[in-house]
């Protein structure tokens, strides 16, 4: 049977795993359903159509799956599914997702994926879609709609205009304000400036030499010191034969990105 404190209040329509751990004034509603081996601490709050997988950790005041923060709804049965072995920590805050949009991102249901660490106070919004190893730091805020994929790390105080997409092992820095599409591998500050490669980032996964040779003489060509207008440089890595995998996922990703309106992919498939 869980462990469940006796001074929490937990609803007897949710669906609690065996093995779940739930510490003193904890609130659990009747449409959540929480997977083996996760441990609530303290005074967690799950409520709405909420599913949490197995192995999770949700520290104190963390507050899951309540009604979006979104004037347009109209209490539509919406959800939240949250993966495997991520650690939330204090007072992070994610909300169920919205029916607009339809099936653009999330289709009504905002998902966290496997492994992330949530730092304390991040706050995701409804309908985001995150992947598994993100690293989301102090106070970062994702707006709603917002797409992050995998192995990014997000440092304190990111803020993330809705609609944005967030390519694999970006690493955006402290305090940035993102408000267009970020290309998988860089390195981003400020105002959606492109530093860098994510060299650090890279080789700590496993990237080999010739992996990340490539991608940094891309990232120079198409962001840090470029001589001709982006289409241009795109242009050229498509004649080049040979062109790195990765590298080539990078200049799809834009010409994906130009797509769409504002530098924002989704944005151009809203209704």
């Amino acid at each position: 049977m869980p462990v469940i404190a006796p001074n929490s209040i937990i609803s007897p329509e949710a669906h609690i795993a065996d093995d779940v751990e739930i510490g003193p004034f904890c609130v659990v509603g009747p449409h959540v359903c929480i997977g083996a081996g996760t441990k609530l601490i303290s005074h967690v709050f799950i409520a709405g159509r909420t599913k949490i997988g197995a192995g999770n950790v949700i520290h104190p005041f963390a507050a899951l799956g309540d009604y979006p923060q979104d004037l347009k709804y109209k209490n539509e049965p919406t959800g939240l599914e949250i993966g495997d072995g991520n650690q939330i920590r204090e007072h992070v805050t994610i909300h169920t997702g919205t029916t607009y949009g339809g099936t653009i991102n999330g289709g009504g249901i905002t998902r966290i994926g496997d492994s992330n660490l949530l730092m304390v106070n991040a706050h995701i919004g409804h309908d985001c879609q995150v992947g598994s190893r993100n690293v989301i730091a102090n106070n970062v805020m994702l707006a709603g709609h917002v797409v992050l994929g995998n192995n990014i790390v997000l440092n304190g105080l990111v803020g993330i205009n809705a609609w944005v997409t967030v390519g694999d092992y970006a690493y955006i820095g402290g305090a940035a304000r993102i408000h267009h599409d970020v290309p998988p591998f860089v390195k981003v500050s400020d105002k959606d400036s492109i530093r860098a490669l994510n060299e650090v980032g890279l080789r700590r996964a496993g990237f080999t030499d010739d992996d990340v040779t490539a991608l940094d003489d891309a990232t120079r060509r198409l962001f840090v010191s470029r001589s001709k207008p982006l289409s241009v440089t795109m242009a050229d890595f498509d004649t080049n034969n040979g062109i790195n995998e990765h590298v080539k996922a990078m200049v799809a990703f834009l010409r994906r990105r130009d797509s769409g309106k504002y530098g924002r992919y989704l944005e151009g498939l809203r209704k």
